[in-house]
């Protein structure tokens, strides 16, 4: 059995100001080959799953091809996306032919011209390998999933943790899914459900109520005779597309009727508790006067409007600034200011430096914000994590990084690309011990939680403005779902 696997992994804020350039994912990739094994086989990630399963598979032959990756940002320009579909399915084609495909894509990428960027591709893969070939794809739970992105594959599953620690195991499932369909055992129908419902990025929490006992809905009707997998997409609000938003999906072995029925009854169930899925976050002097005060640390602030998983710039300095107005002192911050790294390695360790930081990408990040202090760190940004990470991630690459040391007492790690926390090696390998920092600023909503919450002492959302705000009424949206709740708070679901 060969089957090939191959991907492209981004999620697009079209919202956000700096767009996903052909340039950008050529810097940063791709992965091919034997690169591919050696970069995901002993991650966490969606292409370990993959990997996993032909592995444990004497009949399967994996081929690996290639894989595009690209931190959050903004839309995928036109030459990007047509650049990599042509790389994919050139390499499909010169490879093949196939009796499977094992696709790893996001769920929410965007470009200029597709806004269902995953649903092009997947068409684009479906026309060349032809109906009779199994697809498998395995989204991330963020995915905002459109009837062609479930039309054009023969087994789709999605994450069902976030923060994400769970993409191996899912997409383990799917691979194996896809091997029983060849080999005729199964015969896959899936039914899609999506409920005019947004959930605020503050409350998508699997381990929180009420996305907790959703998920345990899901596992609960996973588990019943006839069903080989049920997934609950979130969404990701920060994408102006006509699919964004919840969705319910069952794949049952030859039974239609049975896949729609759980479907819905998942989408009912979180259409009932939908005014539980709004949030809010604390403000921010509030949230840095309560975290100055604790007896117990670390107390880890996380950063919604600059959350870098949702494709904010990275270089928020809306809490750096409220420190400093203050007068409270040791918080770690990171922020992505190439130049400012530049000036701390011209200068050097021991060297002191007094420059402006951040807040350099547009006016919805804070505006730059002056810092005194020593450079105490400097490196190319590379660091591994072989520890429970969102995504499943193990290598790491933040470009020339620099920790200054402030004389107001901020540890504040600059880095030359835009990176979220989420990785507790990113402080170690800049010489920090985490246990030790009393406030710890973490761009991000969900995605920390799978590196902080086991030392953390207390994690606070703040109400933070930037390209992703939990305030989503700002946001002026052209092509999503109207009405839909909580933005038409009379929204209708039969």
């Amino acid at each position: 059995m060969r089957v090939a696997t191959l991907g492209l992994h981004h999620e697009s804020n079209t919202f956000a100001p700096v767009p996903a350039t052909l340039e950008r994912f050529l810097a940063n990739g791709p992965v091919e080959g034997d690169g591919l094994l050696a970069r995901y086989a002993e991650s966490q990630a969606t292409l370990a799953g993959f990997i996993e399963a032909a592995a444990a598979d004497p009949d399967v032959e994996l081929v690996p091809l290639t894989h595009f990756d690209l931190n959050p940002m903004g839309t995928i320009t036109s030459e990007a996306l047509e650049t990599i579909s042509a790389r994919l399915l050139g390499d499909l084609t010169e490879h093949g032919p196939w009796d499977a495909v094992l696709l790893a894509l996001h769920g929410a990428a965007a470009s200029e011209v597709h806004r269902d960027a995953d649903g092009e591709v997947l068409t684009r893969v479906r026309a060349l390998v032809g109906p009779d070939v199994p697809i498998g794809v395995t989204y991330d739970m963020h995915a905002n999933v459109s009837p062609r992105m479930v039309d054009e594959a023969s087994v789709v599953n999605i994450y069902l943790t976030n923060p994400h620690l769970d993409p191996r195991v899912r997409a383990r499932q799917c691979a194996d899914l896809v091997f029983r369909t060849v080999r005729g055992e199964i015969d896959p129908v899936m039914a899609l459900e999506k409920p005019p419902l947004s959930v605020n990025i503050l409350r998508q929490g699997t381990s929180d109520s009420p996305m907790k006992e959703l998920v345990a809905l899901a596992h609960e009707a996973a588990e019943r005779p006839g069903v080989l997998s049920v997934s609950i997409a979130e969404g990701f609000p920060y994408a102006d597309v006509e699919e964004m938003g919840m969705a319910f999906l069952a794949v049952t072995d030859g039974d239609p009727e049975l896949a729609a029925d759980i479907a819905h009854e998942l989408a009912r169930a979180a259409w009932d508790v939908r005014t539980e899925l709004e949030g809010d976050g604390m403000d921010v002097d509030d949230a840095l006067l309560h975290a100055a005060a604790a007896t117990e640390h670390p107390v880890v602030l996380l950063d919604v409007g600059d959350n870098v998983g949702g494709g904010s710039p990275a270089d928020s300095t809306h809490v750096l600034a409220a420190a400093q107005r203050l007068g409270i002192g040791g918080v770690f911050h990171s922020l992505c200011d190439p130049a400012a790294v530049a000036a701390c390695a011209e200068a050097g360790v021991g060297a002191t430096v007094e420059m402006e930081v951040g807040a350099k990408t547009d006016d919805l990040h804070g505006s730059p914000v002056t810092i005194r202090g020593v450079v105490q760190h400097l490196d190319d940004g590379k660091f591994e994590d072989n520890g429970p990470t969102h995504g499943g991630f193990r290598f790491y690459d933040a470009g020339p990084r620099a920790l200054v040391h402030t004389e107001d007492d901020h540890m504040v790690l600059l880095t030359s690309l835009p990176r979220g926390n989420t990785s507790r090696e990113e402080l170690v390998s800049a010489g920090l011990d985490p246990l030790t920092q009393p406030i710890i600023v973490a761009k991000g909503v969900p995605s920390p939680r799978g590196t902080y919450e086991p030392i953390a002492a207390e994690m606070i959302r703040l109400n933070t403005g930037g390209c992703t705000s939990a305030d989503v009424s700002a946001l002026e949206y052209r092509y999503r779902l109207r009405p839909m709740f909580p933005y038409e708070r009379d929204a209708q679901y039969e």
